[in-house]
């Protein structure tokens, strides 16, 4: 106490200036993970209640965050958000910590669907929660198509020459393997295809490139596309759905029969967090189903937590899939590990390369 009062004033007003509200000992956890997911609007109701500061970077990319880890900057980040794409492989390179889960007690309201999967379990230790998720849905302009389309092959109907959009990802190519029929009877084949089906794949794609007017790599810009009237039809998010139906464009979303892809995002702990009890409370937290409402609202993706419902109105619950979730996932096929991931890649470039 006496060396605090000995603090000149200059200092001690500098050091206030620097950090608010916290203190000089405040714990800082540091997250790397999706846009929106360190959103102020949840964030700050748990640091006013553990007395830290939470400070967010976002990724652009899985690959990008894998690229990081491996990188040696796993050290610089407490909390990751990695998709079901590459959660295993970051689990099993020793990039993530075991959780404990009698620390996150909202886990077991989590949907078993999610928790069921093996991404991250490892050695009989749950390395991830799942924390959002989504599909792939095909999107299209209800004023151009009075009824939903039935297949994704309406995407290479001539007649849509130049009004069709596809993600610039992988997701594209696991489409058009569905298409081929690659997912049957094993959807997990969409994950490790012979150079025999990624060939076919390539072909595939390269006769879809005609009726291509962008591939979009943000959401913003594929709920752009629609709007200006440039695409009538394209592979996207329940996000641009939602954006769009708040400017009260006319657009619909549907499964084609062939099911689609999906992702589930996790919340995992690095190996090298130094404040892994904080950040196994962050988690906790970041499950329970109040702030997966709170999410929602922000990202507009479908909460892990099917308790959240309890905080929507019946539009919210139906327009997230949440009145029927069990019956809905069973229509995904949730992005796995891709063992030959650089492969895909490969193909995937070849064809955006392609004139």
């Amino acid at each position: 106490m006496k060396m605090r009062h000995a603090v000149t004033l200059p200092f001690l007003l500098a050091v206030v200036g620097f950090t608010g509200s916290c203190t000089k000992k405040t714990p800082t956890l540091n997250l790397l993970v999706w846009e929106g997911y360190g959103d102020p609007t949840f964030v700050k109701a748990f640091e006013e209640q553990h007395h830290c500061k939470v400070s967010a970077s976002y990724m652009g990319s899985s690959d990008e965050l894998v690229a990081k880890l491996r990188g040696g900057s796993a050290g610089n980040y407490d909390v990751i958000s990695p998709s079901s794409d590459v959660a295993t492989s970051i689990a099993a390179a020793g990039l993530a910590a075991p959780l404990d889960l009698t620390k996150i007690p909202s886990y077991g309201q989590l949907s078993p669907q999610l928790t069921s999967l093996p991404l991250v379990r490892m050695k009989s230790q749950v390395y991830g929660v799942p924390f959002m998720w989504g599909p792939d849905p095909l999107l299209y302009d209800t004023t151009v198509f009075a009824q939903a389309p039935e297949s994704w092959n309406v995407l290479w109907d001539a007649k849509y020459r130049g009004k069709i959009s596809v993600w610039d990802d992988l997701s594209t190519v696991y489409m058009a393997a569905q298409v081929l029929g690659y997912d049957k009877p094993d959807p997990s084949q969409l994950y490790n295809l012979s150079d025999e089906q990624l060939d076919a794949v390539k072909k595939k794609l390269l006769e879809l490139k005609p009726n291509i007017r962008k591939m979009w790599s943000t959401g913003g810009e594929l709920t752009n596309l629609f709007q200006n009237h440039e695409v009538v039809a394209a592979m996207g998010w329940p996000l641009m759905t939602n954006q769009l139906r708040k400017i009260n464009f006319p657009v619909g979303e549907t499964i084609p029969k062939e099911n689609t892809t999906g992702w589930i995002d996790h919340l995992m702990i690095t190996a090298g967090s130094e404040n892994k009890e904080l950040a196994h409370e962050f988690l906790e937290y970041m499950i329970e189903a109040q702030t997966q409402k709170k999410i929602t609202d922000v990202t507009g993706y479908t909460p892990a937590n099917p308790q959240a419902a309890q905080f929507m109105t019946p539009a919210e619950v139906k327009g997230l899939h949440l009145d029927d979730v069990d019956n809905y996932q069973k229509r995904l096929y949730f992005w796995q590990n891709v063992p030959r991931r650089a492969k895909y890649n490969e193909i995937w470039n070849e064809v955006k390369a392609a004139q």
